[in-house]
């Protein structure tokens, strides 16, 4: 097991061994002031504790997990000490009293050690460099020896120990030098603690690794709930007089370090930190500029620092929040300079691109390079997403792939038109401003790109109606010339033969009659056939009566919804030819069991579906039927769908107008 860990796993029992001291001491000393202030202590150091044992089994050779424990430990110990001399006081006779009031004198210098120690070896539990090590000895010497100082220290303890006989005490006249011996240790451990905060600092500068400044940014981040303690404390004596305001600031602090600390050991992607600091700065800027504003007008007006007339106070706070509000948009603009160069990189891009295409100087196209350079990110891409459609193409239509985890959804009016595809760098959070910043733009390159397929399918549909005119004219004049043309020219020249032996009797004119009207029969037969090719002859009785007769051609059981009647005639034969060709194809290439057909009228639309529970996956290619029934809906005014997941089954949709 590493050390680090083992360390963790014995902190924990000890530390809750304490907090049971604690609750024994409250007990023993029945003061509640001393009470209450440990089971505060006890529950602002439990996130530290909880949280360091976790990095300390998530990563079990770093040293941040057991020093987080001891940064929470040094809140119960402070409550705990406060019990104990309360509980000396009220009975002395307390086992090793004399010897920690003899001690407790200086300790006070080692609850700053665990915070200066995680400063040191944060992120990754290793000193920046070996002359760090000094440092360290420094942290752990230095608290020790101001303690044996105050040991020595022939002068009498504190209230209520003053009375109490000292174990170490020096002769009086070394009292002068071992006090400044003593007091010459402060500069050197003030100096110490800026050394560890200077080492975070430093490595910050010195590492070009994305993780590690990430997780030295949420560490400060954490840290920055100390600076709101000070903005806590000023607006507590601003409004109430006291700086009780400032309590919430400390317990916020002692919540916010562990969390920032342990979220950059674990998970340091899980928020686009740059954002968030960006924005604690600006609002804590906001917020000074706002207290001084108040605390000069309250000065200004004589209200007593807010406290002689509330309406005034607000009516103050009011306009200069009103005024502010433009300033903190600048404010935001200069810190994100600053701090979040790539957020004010991205922002500024889509506003230049966007104000260069309205004045009709870029394209809306240059949406992806413009992202690109802001980013510094090659690989990224800009996805649109066609109506009707699943997947995402590009500016030139071509199909897009992306892995859904780099995909960054663009939304505009609840409706999904895209997507920001991420390459090698950008948050996801910044690529959400950048999607919702850029959403217009998309959107234009989106209906440009619909636009030019519609464009496209339209001259490929004309070409295909006008391909298929022809083969259809040919296919006539074939069948014509083969069947009825020939049958009416041999019925012509039987006619004629007849004519010639009317009156000669040489030839049987009665066989020759019966055999004309046979072949007229034959040819009449044929046209009728021709015929029913080009326009079905059961539509003569209504669209409802074609489509049971056709459903009773098919092999598979057929489900008939029609509810619309008095159909113009061109609508009607549309419809009919939906359905068939969406039967056809389904029992072709599907083998359903079922198949469904609904037709409805609502209003000027009416709607043909046609659905069965195959295995889906049907698409609509050149040269297949559902090509050429497209073709036919669109030539109609009207737009077919087709939904046929995997497995799911194969909806085929045709809407069609209908004039009233």
């Amino acid at each position: 097991m590493a050390i680090p860990r083992l360390l963790a796993f014995v902190l924990a029992p000890l530390i809750g061994a304490l907090a049971a001291a604690g609750v024994v001491l409250a007990v023993i000393a029945g003061d509640a002031g001393a009470t209450t202030a440990f089971v505060a202590g006890a529950i602002l150091a439990l996130p530290s504790v909880a949280l360091g044992m976790v990095v300390a089994v998530r990563r079990p050779g770093s040293a941040v997990g057991p020093l987080l424990m001891l940064v929470g430990a040094t809140a119960v110990w402070v409550t705990v000490g406060d019990l104990y001399f309360a509980a000396i006081a009220r009975r002395p006779g307390l086992p090793l009293a004399e010897l920690y009031v003899a001690l407790s004198q200086g300790d006070w210098m080692f609850l700053y050690v665990p915070a200066a120690l995680l400063m040191l070896v944060f992120p990754d539990g290793r000193l920046p460099g070996r002359r760090w090590r000094w440092v360290v000895a420094g942290l752990l010497i230095v608290p020790a020896l101001f303690v044996l100082f105050g040991v020595f220290d022939p002068d009498s303890y504190r209230q209520p120990f003053a009375s109490m006989p000292h174990l170490f005490a020096l002769p009086p006249a070394y009292g002068a030098a071992v006090r400044v011996a003593g007091l010459s240790l402060l500069p050197v451990f003030l100096g110490l603690l800026v050394a560890s905060a200077a080492a975070v600092v430093l490595r910050y500068r010195r590492t070009s690794e994305e993780v590690k400044r990430a997780q030295l940014k949420w560490l400060a981040l954490g840290a920055a709930a100390l600076p709101l303690t000070l903005l806590l404390c000023w607006a507590s004596y601003l409004f109430i007089g006291g700086p009780d305001l400032a309590l919430a600031g400390l317990a916020v602090t002692a919540l916010t370090i562990p969390v920032a600390t342990t979220i950059a050991v674990l998970r340091h992607d899980l928020y686009d930190i740059d954002r968030a600091i960006s924005a604690a700065v600006t609002y804590g800027l906001v917020t000074a500029i706002l207290l001084g504003f108040y605390t000069a007008a309250s000065f200004l007006v004589g209200l007593g620092a807010g406290r002689g007339s509330p309406v005034a106070a607000a009516a103050g706070t009011a306009i200069c929040a009103a005024a502010l509000s433009p300033l903190r948009v600048r404010l935001q603009r200069q810190v994100d300079r600053r701090l979040y160069p790539q957020r004010q990189a991205v922002l500024g891009a889509i506003e230049e691109l966007r104000d260069r295409t309205h004045a009709g100087l870029a394209q809306p196209e240059e949406l992806e390079s413009a992202l690109r350079a802001a980013l510094r990110d090659p690989e990224l891409r800009v996805g649109y997403l066609l109506p009707g459609t699943s997947h995402l193409v590009d500016a030139s239509g071509t199909p897009l792939r992306p892995a859904d985890a780099h995909r960054t959804p663009v939304r505009l009016g609840g409706h999904t038109i895209g997507a920001i595809v991420r390459g090698s760098t950008g948050t996801r959070e910044l690529l959400r401003e950048a999607a919702d910043a850029g959403a217009l733009l998309i959107e234009v390159v989106r209906l440009r790109i619909e636009v030019s397929r519609a464009l496209d399918e339209t001259e490929a549909s004309r070409a295909r109606l006008l391909h298929a005119g022809y083969e259809e004219r040919r296919r006539l004049e074939r069948d014509l010339h083969d069947g009825a043309q020939q049958r009416l020219v041999s019925l012509g020249m039987a006619i004629r033969l007849a004519q010639r032996h009317l009156h000669d009797g040489t030839a049987d004119v009665g066989d020759l009659l019966d055999r004309c009207m046979a072949e007229l029969a034959a040819a009449v037969t044929e046209l009728r056939q021709i015929a029913h090719g080009l326009r079905p002859s059961s539509l003569d009785d209504g669209l409802g009566n074609a489509l049971v007769m056709l459903a009773r051609k098919v092999p598979v059981p057929v489900t008939l919804d029609v509810a619309a009647d008095d159909l113009p005639e061109d609508v009607a034969m549309t419809a009919y030819y939906v359905a068939s060709e969406a039967m056809t194809n389904a029992v072709k290439h599907a083998g359903p069991a079922a198949i469904g057909v609904h037709v409805a009228r609502a209003g000027d639309r009416v709607t043909v579906r046609v659905s069965d529970d195959g295995p889906g996956g049907a698409e609509i290619r050149p040269g297949t039927g559902l090509a050429g029934l497209a073709d036919r809906v669109q030539a109609a005014g009207g737009a077919l769908r087709l939904r046929s997941p995997a497995g799911g089954g194969t909806l085929v949709e045709a809407e069609l107008p209908c004039a009233s």
